[in-house]
């Protein structure tokens, strides 16, 4: 299979602003015609035959702000110093190395300048670059009428191709690395030879200049890692460039003038490339296990310390939080006495030295690095793994049907835990590699995947890595830019295509490549290469992760391909999923940082931004003109001085609130210019993510009528029932009455952890989330050999005598609890019995069930119309609910709210109305939801759950307490199989 390439606008319009450089320079009329305008373009010298442009600079400055003004770019004042240079900015996996290549052969074709040299920074992505000229060979040679073209790889070795650049008068496309002519620390032998006379092949000139003779065009991919140095901007100068085009997703260097632009954001908003999804594995905080991350180790003139990341306790939890460490600190004691880090010990020693920032402990872990995570990783890992393989195969029964083949790409840091060998050199699995199949076979035989088992091929056949091999033919650790490298980065290029290709033997597809669908990879994917149909990409990094996120999403952000080679466009298509080892909350912020680190502003109003808008257009030369930097300025000052912008650029609420109103004011002097103004606004500022509070904006709640039947009535007829009660007292039995509090209110949760995914948007003010899905993942039951001394805990906690304590455990019957979560049982046995001694509590009451008459009438829902403020208010999207929106009294009830609104295991919620309320003898008691759940597509539960912000004793009022613990027994009472939970999230429910 090839991929197939056609022109695409936005490719066409960065094409031809390079193009439109050069107007004013002679036009070759055509690549036959035997006449002097064969050779336009050229100029031959003693050494060969070079570009010849003579445009003046005057004309290419009034080129450039044309080009500016249509791509709608603040226009430039001058040209860069010495020779022209232009940056183009295009998001990674829209296309730039296509772009620039067809560049150089429609330059080539108007103007007939036949040299150029493509600069990258390493060896990966020269080997890319080199791919795409094979790749796009016979598109461009249909396209454009048989154009004739030598592109070759710089080396060191075969300097015949270098003297065949400069003699030959055909288009020369020269690719090299940085390194190879770079006279710094990171220059080698072959930068040696560059400037190395050489008599015998190139006739007594340097092969640097024998290029240099050519005055070549110059292409720079990946500027800021190509010339971020004097060093390495003096070896460009060597070349001497008659002009330079720099491509780049973000550039650093803002100097040289910018002529097209499409960003993240353009990107995102016009489906060029996938849409991104995060998902994360955590472990679930339970404190039986230490956990650690250190995040800084600074060293100042009167102190040395880290901060770092653990769990440390409260009264009511166990949290990660940020804590400082200096030499000597008790890491026991910084937990607030978590038992766990008994076993790390003390701060031994902290070092500060940039690169080897670390803390060593009198215990275990006995070291730990910068940004290192010290957990139960290897569960995190195999929950990482499950879940890419659980996303690979869904996109699998969606996507295959239509001719498009999924891919899943594993970034490690350690070769070996994919990859080792036996002491005969055989080849072996290593533990990621173990967990891939161990999963994969687990998942492959679900039912859900039965279509996909029967085109199955081994699992063995279905994942391999792309790795260095070393001199004995082992897998081996590289940094990617090795010699040993440049073969890795060869063999995947190779298979770049038949890693697109279904397996299908029937037509001799029996290519490893073919049967290939999971990719693990060390350095060699980092940079240079992606495939579009990258779908989901995990990382499995155990330290400091090295490759940053944009380089992560880049390998598998170009949009999709089937098996005809064509691009299948959409978002429903085209969703990548970053199994990423941290929140997507985290990422979402991360890249966003990554983003504005390289120069992109989000939602920000710089003095410039009107200058753009154009003002007129000759009708004799259509020369545009437009507002221009200093309107543009006094503009921006009018928008601050009126409030629109604040002081940090941003759009305000006033703003926000004048757009929807449509009441913007401008200057009467732009009043001409009033709607361009305003489109120049509405395109940098999304009014609708600036909360305006309208208390005027009211809606009404209503009754879905529809709702109510079916799953409504089921879960009505579990808790419509009325009761009495009835109140007995005695207070000599403290400890049955805590063992039975603890019987009836402790909840030991196991080890476990929770999975969370979420979509991204890259808009104009910044890159934002929306939760998509939340579930838990089960792992085995933990075996605590090391258990903590409980009594000692718990003597130390209540001031309960240990006699007491034992009698209390003995008959509370929860002690098997202990095993399954030591840390957790602890905490909440000692918050029970703190609550049982501090608070007077409903020492006993007894409901009884009414008769079957006396039940709450849902006729009231329909007596119920209410009016409310949408801020206030959760919008209930189908019939799952009584009314069309949900009323919210706290962020709490929001979020279970939405929870119960996304999860499709919620058949049915109520959130009770206040006139459903039971007797208890502190006043009426309102309970806040009632649930249908259907459990594993099978077993329904229904539930009444109370929300409220804390819901441990401690944080609710006494009476609260003891009207919760009543409506629990009324529940009990009526006996219809409703469970009464107290929650802060659906979750927690189930």
């Amino acid at each position: 299979m090839k991929i197939q390439f056609k022109d695409l606008d936005y490719q066409d319009d960065a094409i031809l602003s390079a193009v439109k450089l050069f107007e004013g320079q002679q036009i070759r009329q055509s690549n036959f015609t035997i006449s002097s305008n064969q050779d336009q373009g050229k100029l031959y010298t003693e050494t060969g035959v070079g570009n010849n442009i003579h445009i003046q600079s005057n004309k290419m400055l009034q080129n450039l702000n044309q080009v500016q003004i249509d791509n709608e770019i603040p226009v430039s004042e001058t040209l860069s110093n010495s020779y022209p240079q232009f940056n183009i900015e295009m998001e990674t996996g829209t296309g730039k190395t296509y772009v620039y290549i067809k560049s150089i052969l429609e330059i080539n074709r108007k103007y007939g300048f036949t040299k150029f040299v493509i600069v990258v920074p390493s060896v990966a992505i020269k080997e890319g670059v080199i791919k795409s000229f094979q790749m796009t060979r016979e598109h461009f040679k249909t396209s454009m009428n048989g154009i004739v073209y030598r592109e070759f790889m710089y080396d060191s070795s075969k300097l015949g191709d270098v003297y065949q650049f400069a003699q030959n008068d055909s288009i020369e496309i020269m690719v090299i690395n940085i390194q190879a002519f770079y006279k710094g620390k990171q220059g080698s032998e072959n930068m040696r030879i560059m400037y190395r006379d050489d008599r015998d092949t190139l006739f007594g000139n340097r092969p640097i200049d024998l290029i240099a003779a050519t005055n070549p065009i110059v292409v720079i991919d990946e500027p800021q890692s190509v010339d971020n140095t004097p060093k390495a901007k003096e070896a460009i100068d060597a070349l001497n460039p008659s002009a330079i085009f720099r491509y780049s997703a973000t550039h650093r260097e803002k100097s040289h003038p910018l002529i097209y632009k499409l960003g993240p954001v353009d990107a995102y908003d016009k489906e060029l490339v996938k849409q991104i999804e995060v998902a994360g594995v955590e472990n679930d905080v339970d404190g039986n296990e230490a956990y650690l991350k250190l995040i800084e180790v600074k060293a100042t003139k009167k102190s040395l310390y880290a901060r770092v990341e653990m769990y440390v306790k409260s009264k009511n939890d166990i949290s990660k939080k940020e804590v400082k460490l200096k030499q000597g600190d008790d890491l026991y004691i910084k937990s607030k006495r978590i038992a766990a880090y008994e076993k790390v010990g003390f701060v031994r020693e902290l070092s500060a030295e940039s690169g080897n920032e670390s803390i060593e402990f009198s215990g275990q872990p006995s070291i730990i690095r910068l940004s290192q995570a010290i957990e139960n990783d290897r569960q995190i890992k195999r929950g990482q793994i499950r879940k890419t393989i659980e996303e690979h195969l869904d996109k699998e029964l969606k996507l295959n049907k239509k001719g498009i083949k999924v891919l899943s790409l594993f970034f490690i840091d350690n070769v070996s835990n994919y990859r080792q060998y036996d002491d005969n050199n055989n080849v072996i699995l290593g533990p990621y590699a173990k967990i891939f199949e161990e999963e994969y076979n687990k998942l492959i035989r679900r039912p859900k995947y039965k279509d996909l088992q029967d085109k199955n091929v081994p699992v063995e056949e279905v994942h391999d890595g792309y790795f260095s091999i070393d001199s004995k033919k082992r897998y081996k650790d590289t940094k990617g830019d090795s010699q040993a490298d440049e073969s890795t980065y060869k063999i995947i290029m190779e298979d770049k295509e038949d890693l697109l290709t279904f397996c299908n033997e029937e037509k001799g597809q029996t290519k490893s490549a073919n049967k290939l669908r999971f990719i693990f990879s060390h350095s060699a994917l980092k940079e240079g290469w992606d495939n579009p149909n990258v779908f989901q990409i995990c990382t499995l990094v155990e330290t400091q992760d090295s490759i940053t996120k944009r380089q992560k999403i880049g390998r598998g952000l170009r949009i999709a391909v089937n098996q005809e080679g064509q691009r299948v466009h959409g978002f429903d298509i085209n969703t990548l999923t970053v199994m990423a080892n941290e929140s997507y909350k985290d990422f979402a912020s991360g890249l966003q940082k990554e983003y504005e680190e390289e120069g992109i502003e989000f939602g920000v109003f710089d003095e410039y931004v009107f200058s753009t808008i154009i003002t007129s257009i000759d009708e004799k030369t259509g020369l545009k003109e437009s507002l221009g930097k200093e309107s543009s300025k006094k503009l921006h000052k009018f928008f601050k001085d009126n409030d629109y912008i604040s002081s940090k650029n941003k759009g305000t609420e006033k703003l926000a609130e004048d757009l929807k109103n449509e009441i913007i004011e401008v200057p009467e002097e732009f009043e001409e210019i009033k709607e361009e103004i305003i489109k120049v606004v509405q395109k940098k500022f999304d009014r609708n993510k600036m909360e305006i509070r309208n208390h005027d904006d009211r809606v009404k709640i209503k009754v879905k009528k529809e709702a109510l039947a079916g799953p409504f009535l089921e879960l009505w007829e579990k808790i419509k029932y009325k009761t009495s009660y009835s109140i007995s007292f005695d207070s000599n039995q403290f400890i049955d009455k805590a063992a039975g509090e603890l019987e009836d209110e402790l909840q030991i949760r196991i080890a476990r952890l929770n999975y969370n995914k979420a979509k991204l948007a890259t808009t104009e003010s910044g890159v934002g989330y929306v939760n998509e899905e939340t579930t838990t993942l089960e792992v085995s039951e933990s075996d605590y050999h090391d258990a903590p001394d409980i009594l000692s805990y718990l003597q130390n906690e209540t001031n309960l005598t240990r006699k007491t304590i034992i009698q209390i455990l003995k008959k509370s019957n929860t002690l098997r609890d202990f095993r399954r979560n030591p840390e957790m049982y602890m905490m909440e046995v000692a918050k029970i019995l703190n609550s049982m001694k501090r608070q007077a509590m409903v020492d006993g009451i007894k409901y009884e069930k009414k008769s079957n008459e006396e039940t709450y009438d849902q006729m009231l829902f329909n007596d119920d119309e209410l009016l409310g403020y949408k801020e206030k208010l959760v919008e209930v999207t189908d019939n799952r609910s009584v009314y069309n929106y949900i009323e919210i009294d706290s962020e709490v009830e929001r979020e279970f709210a939405i929870e119960c609104e996304q999860d499709q295991d919620v058949k049915f919620y109520i959130k009770l109305p206040s006139w459903f309320k039971v007797k208890t003898p502190l006043g009426q008691y309102n309970p806040d939801w009632a649930l249908l759940i259907e459990e594993y597509g099978k077993d329904k539960l229904y539930f009444v759950v109370e929300t409220k912000g804390d819901i441990s004793k401690d944080k609710l009022r006494p009476v609260e307490s003891a009207k919760i613990k009543c409506g629990r027994k009324h529940f009990n009472a009526i006996d219809t199989g409703v469970t009464f939970k107290k929650a802060t999230s659906l979750k927690e429910v189930l």
